[in-house]
């Protein structure tokens, strides 16, 4: 599944377990569909830039080790930082221009 942020500054577009974690972050349900009314940005972008913060001073996981041989099946992790930031972006445009932000 995944879950596009729209508003009338830009899309977004992430997987859903990432999408529902950014949600969550910004202190909402995580259901989908949703939406922010532009008054409602400034708050949810606090919360979602706090929650970031808070994650990267504890660190990112450490991926465990592989076995001596073994292939490398699996991407690298990407950091809570890295996944956050289009949509921390994208958010201060809408909140900038009093757009309301959906998720679908």
């Amino acid at each position: 599944m995944l879950i596009t942020f729209r508003s009338k500054t830009g899309d977004i577009t992430m997987f859903g377990e990432v999408g529902k974690k950014m949600l969550a972050l910004m202190g909402q349900s995580g259901v989908v569909p949703g939406a922010l009314m532009a008054a409602d940005l400034p708050a949810a972008i606090a919360r979602l830039r706090e929650s970031v913060n808070r994650e990267s001073a504890v660190g990112e996981p450490v991926p465990p080790p592989r076995p001596k041989g073994a292939r490398e099946d699996h991407e690298p992790p990407i950091a809570l930082t890295t996944r956050a930031k289009p949509l921390i972006d994208m958010l201060e445009r809408a909140a900038k221009a009093g757009a309301d932000v959906i998720w679908e």
